[in-house]
């Protein structure tokens, strides 16, 4: 390959921060691997739980980060068809398109560096070719990265998991990135009402303008169940969708959930959740999403002929930018709660 190192934001111990440090990229691609310069990456609570090692010990210690970014193709391995050289494409975890290769190998002083079918915290990233996606060549690269998990990720969970219906009552707990997301998609499947719940009265404000019809600080409130079931009625809402993974919210969100409504987790949890299982009997549900179950290569192009209709918005969406040097600095603000998107401009 032309390119033979890169510069990354490395885990090299759980719960430490980030080394940003140059590796050695392999000679050659392998069959179904693509080259992509990275030009913008986001960050998601995914690799917040990485860091915090909340799934138990990392055995691919050391190893590299991130999931959803706005890159170019450089090189393509054999096999490779739905991609090309030039193209501007999106970086997703979701499988889409293409061959799912072997992972890529690595190099840090000297020892295996560990990466999956896609990482994007790093200026130049060999990847899995169904870990891309291409857009059009003046699709905005900064609000790319949006669609390779936090847009379709809401996108998918307002259609596939919740199947939200016309006048459905929808509550939302965490106005981040995906929250958001929820709100508009909610919105334009024409759920009644929406409510969206944070605890930083700036994202409440973002959720109105994009979609939600009433919002909740739980931080004002000394009844959060109350106030919200005085807007969606006595008997809940009939979806909750919960973003934060925090235990006392998880249970909140299922004990609101009306008794055939549906409640999903899009948080993942850092503790074990405590829930009566009872009503799950009698038709209610309580699942956990998988990124919406999207399709890339079938929801990106989507979204972007919503965007170029007028029909979707990100404007705002982004609240933070930093560079991959400032990465620990980034993935604090995230930890803070504060943040809508976070983006790391991958070039610097």
């Amino acid at each position: 390959m032309k390119v033979k190192t890169a510069k990354g934001a490395i885990l090299a111990q759980s719960r430490e921060p980030l080394i940003v440090d140059e590796f050695t990229l392999p000679d050659e691609l392998g069959v179904g691997q693509v080259l992509v310069k990275i030009h913008y990456t986001s960050i998601c609570g995914a690799q917040l739980n990485e860091i915090a090692a909340v799934k138990g010990p990392d055995k691919f210690l050391p190893h590299l980060l991130g999931h959803e970014a706005s890159g170019t193709v450089l090189e393509t391995g054999p096999g490779v068809t739905t991609v090309k050289a030039g193209d501007p494409v999106i970086l997703h975890w979701r499988p889409g398109k293409g061959i799912q290769c072997q992972p890529p190998s690595y190099s840090w002083h000297g020892k295996k560096l560990n990466a999956g079918w896609v990482t994007t915290f790093n200026d130049y990233a060999v990847v899995s070719e169904n870990r891309v996606t291409v857009v059009p060549d003046d699709f905005d690269k900064k609000i790319a990265p949006l669609l390779g998990c936090a847009v379709t990720t809401a996108l998918g969970v307002i259609n596939n998991d919740a199947k939200v219906k016309i006048g459905e009552s929808v509550v939302i707990f965490g106005s981040g990135g995906v929250g958001l997301n929820l709100a508009q998609c909610a919105a334009m499947v024409g759920a009644y009402p929406i409510v969206a719940v944070d605890i930083v009265d700036r994202k409440l404000e973002m959720a109105l303008k994009f979609g939600a019809t009433h919002t909740v600080n739980s931080k004002a409130t000394t009844n959060l169940e109350s106030d919200l079931r005085d807007i969606v009625g006595p008997s809940g809402a009939d979806k909750v969708l919960e973003t934060t993974g925090i235990k006392s919210v998880i249970e909140m969100a299922y004990g609101l959930t009306a008794a055939k409504g549906a409640c999903v987790l899009i948080g993942v949890p850092s503790e074990p959740v405590t829930i009566y299982t009872l009503p799950l009997h009698f038709n209610k549900v309580l699942t956990g999403s998988e990124g919406g179950q999207c399709v890339p290569d079938i929801d990106i192009p989507r979204v972007v002929k919503l965007k170029a209709a007028g029909r979707m918005s990100f404007e705002g969406l982004i609240t933070h930018e930093f560079t991959l040097g400032q990465i620990n600095e980034a993935l604090d603000v995230v930890r803070s709660g504060e943040a809508g998107r976070v983006l790391i401009d991958a070039s610097r």
